[in-house]
């Protein structure tokens, strides 16, 4: 089985919605840093309520926001 990398797209959908990382950091109850290190990949999980929260505030689905990448 090829090796995957969970890519976050979430910057993607922001602008899409016209939103900024505050506003949504507002709207779902975390901290702009903690958003921005989830934006960053630099995050080893993600809360199943964390993210619902984000779907329902930018009015998208999961793979809307994350996508399996093959590395190499």
């Amino acid at each position: 089985m090829p090796a995957v990398q969970i890519v976050v797209r979430l910057d993607v959908m922001l602008a899409r919605r016209k939103m900024r990382s505050r506003e949504l950091a507002e709207r779902i109850g975390i901290t702009e840093q903690n958003l921005s290190l989830l934006k960053s990949g630099k995050v080893k999980g993600i809360r199943f309520e964390t993210l619902a929260a984000i779907c329902a505030a930018l009015d998208c689905q999961p793979g809307d926001i994350l996508e399996a990448v093959a590395e190499g």
